[in-house]
């Protein structure tokens, strides 16, 4: 069956752009990406971008039916405009609010392309899990939603090493968190409502911070009374993290404080993502009636692709993204319009080639 997205480029060959791609290819896609500097020996053909110039960044989307964006969250609203403009569909793995709010402007304005941001780990994948879970019950009284990714054999007393955006943690930590309380949408600070986590005998700490629920929070507004995403580290993180920004005065220097968190806490090859999704409710037929949870709970670490291995932060956020391209090509979601990552069925997404990955893996 010919597909409805046949041509997609990618921008940005990082942890996660350089698999997203190699996923995309893999799956079937003529696949063209794009980086700051000239890359070789790839399963796929890349160009040097400048994603700011807007008129190259254009130039190298003409003739594309896709784009997936993987660059980082201040650099995707270059490329989602463009897309909008050159009619091509979008797609991210942002976690930013804003810029989240600004596709959404995108999507009304050019319905008839799709827009699909934070379509990675969380958001995205974490809310696809949750949401799916939510068709069991028919009374839900709340969703929960945590992802910890972090070093398998922590060192040091922050027990964290920066795999992922150091400008996108700081601002999880610091921006305030999109909740429902009470049935209603709230707005509190990060780094709260701290409560501990146990998953195959590995005790965590979570709390909340932001941007991992996406459009949830609108979504559910009136229909749950508690929805709310939290990051898990290993204990004693935030205490340490409230320190830094708060005693140290890092609150207000963002780029300095995210310089000195990577240089002290540099990226480690063998890192785990610890997924837990809990929701609970009523059905008329269970217990009779009786308030009962339904949880996911997930440890992936790496793995082997292509014979290469990926980091488990790299290869969930990348076949999460991928996934969701394979689904909007082969018809099975919406070919117009803003898609919510809430509308995704997460059975839907383990059909898919890249997201068949998910399958099998990281049982606890």
């Amino acid at each position: 069956m010919a597909r409805y997205i046949n041509d997609v480029r990618v921008v940005g060959l990082g942890k996660v752009g350089e698999l997203v791609a190699t996923l995309l290819a893999d799956a079937g896609f003529a696949v063209t990406a794009y980086d700051a500097r000239e890359r070789s020996g790839l399963s796929f053909a890349s160009k040097a971008l400048d994603v700011r110039n807007s008129g190259a960044l254009r130039e190298a989307l003409a003739g594309a039916d896709a784009v997936v964006s993987c660059l980082p969250y201040n650099l995707n609203l270059g490329v989602a405009e463009a897309a909008h403009d050159c009619g091509v569909h979008y797609f991210d793995l942002t976690e930013d609010v804003p810029t989240t709010n600004r596709v959404l402007e995108l999507a009304a304005q050019n319905p008839k392309n799709v827009y699909a941001p934070q379509c990675g780990l969380a958001p995205g994948l974490i809310g696809i899990i949750g949401s799916s879970l939510t068709a069991q019950f028919d009374e839900i009284r709340s969703i929960e939603l945590k992802v910890g990714a972090l070093p398998r054999h922590p060192a040091g007393l922050l027990g964290y090493a920066f795999n992922w955006s150091a400008e996108g943690v700081v601002n999880e930590y610091l921006n305030d968190c999109e909740v429902l309380r009470g049935g209603r949408r709230q707005m509190v600070p990060a780094m709260t409502e701290q409560e501990r986590v146990v998953i195959g005998g590995i005790e965590l700490e979570a709390s909340l911070t932001s941007g991992g629920l996406g459009t949830m929070c609108e979504t559910y507004d009136g229909r749950v009374q508690r929805l709310d995403y939290k990051t898990m580290r290993y204990p004693g993180h935030f205490e340490l993290m409230r320190f830094f920004f708060d005693e140290l005065g890092l609150r207000n220097r963002r780029e300095l404080a995210g310089e000195l968190l990577v240089d002290a806490k540099p990226p480690v090859d063998d890192d785990v993502v610890y997924l837990h999704a809990a929701v609970e409710g009523r059905t008329d037929e269970a217990a009779g009636g009786l308030p009962y949870r339904k949880q996911y709970v997930r440890a992936y670490q790496p793995l082997d692709i292509n014979g290469r291995t990926w980091r488990a932060i790299s290869w969930t956020t990348a076949a999460a993204a991928a996934a969701v391209v394979e689904l909007v090509a082969d018809e099975r979601l919406p070919q117009t319009g803003f898609i919510k990552q809430e509308d995704i069925g997460f059975a839907d997404l383990l059909s898919t080639k890249s997201g068949a990955l998910f399958g099998n893996l990281g049982k606890v």
